[in-house]
């Protein structure tokens, strides 16, 4: 699984006629909308067929749709277990384009037992696009997720405040959840975060700025017109940071050994990355 699942055949034919491909991962804690994000930036951007979203729809009515319409987080989840248990297990790569650039976007799992695959998604990216659910504020998955893409190297991170619908468009509660992830962002060494109110299942300030948010000037996460929000010229990568056994910033539990980044084979979860209590690495465990 840690290899993902891909639909991004059109990314050579891109970066042949010119365009600049940006690949960013949408990462952050379970249930916070990945998903539905990327489902919204694919079906907002005109990029899904006639006949898969009708076969969404059935799905949607058949599993709940989210607050009884079209679910298109299903457009990601293509397990059949991530779509009957309405999780991301698996990561999956989808990529679309505007006028201007080609995005290719990872969609990575926020349950805890499947950070390693957060990391797969992770590894390949030059942005990190991180969600929080504005109901619950920074988790420690979040703080997790922040921590993997900051010892790969990415510099380049957007906080996507998400449900803000849900939060009834609370500006103090949108500022109090950026303030503090731009708090612990500093601690590893990420100077800048671009903090966004949306709302993936309505498409607020996806793809255009929304009337909801009146008190907010900034750009929406993915503008057509002009460099703003992912459309905004990229600034590279990050050398991978050092051995992981060595002092972190990251706040999060300690995992034994002297294992660098990469430092892995296929079949086996990347070693040093901070899963979490609980969940023990392959060479842990007894034979």
């Amino acid at each position: 699984m840690a290899g993902g699942r891909s639909d991004t055949g059109g990314a050579a034919g891109a970066e042949a006629e010119g365009k600049d491909l940006l690949r960013f991962v949408a990462c952050g804690s379970v249930d916070d909308g990945k998903s539905t994000l990327i489902g919204r930036l694919l079906h907002d951007s005109g990029l899904v067929p006639d006949d898969r979203l009708a076969a969404v729809a059935a799905d949607s009515r058949r599993l709940g749709g989210r607050r009884g319409g079209l679910d298109l987080s299903l457009l990601l989840d293509g397990l059949q277990a991530e779509r009957e248990q309405r999780i991301t297990i698996d990561v999956a790569y989808r990529s679309f384009e505007t006028g201007r650039r080609r995005f290719i976007v990872a969609d990575a799992p926020g349950h805890e037992q499947y950070t390693r695959n957060m990391a797969t998604g992770a590894s390949t990216s030059e942005a990190a696009v991180v969600l929080v659910d504005a109901r619950r504020g920074v988790t420690v998955q979040t703080r997790r997720h922040t921590c993997i893409a900051s010892l790969l190297g990415i510099r380049r991170v957007i906080l996507a405040v998400n449900k803000m619908d849900l939060a009834g468009w609370d500006r103090e509660r949108f500022e109090a959840t950026a303030d503090a992830y731009r708090d612990f962002a500093r601690r590893l060494g990420i100077a800048h975060v671009d903090g966004i109110p949306i709302s993936a299942l309505t498409g607020a300030n996806v793809l255009a700025p929304s009337g909801e948010t009146p008190w907010y000037r900034g750009p929406a996460l993915l503008e057509t017109g002009g460099d703003r929000g992912l459309v905004r010229p990229r600034r590279g990568r990050l050398p991978p940071a050092g051995p992981v056994g060595q002092p972190s910033r990251c706040g999060l539990p300690r995992v034994r050994g002297d294992h660098r980044v990469g430092d892995g084979s296929a079949g086996r979860p990347a070693a040093g990355l901070p899963f979490g209590p609980g969940v023990r690495r392959r060479a842990d465990r007894d034979p």
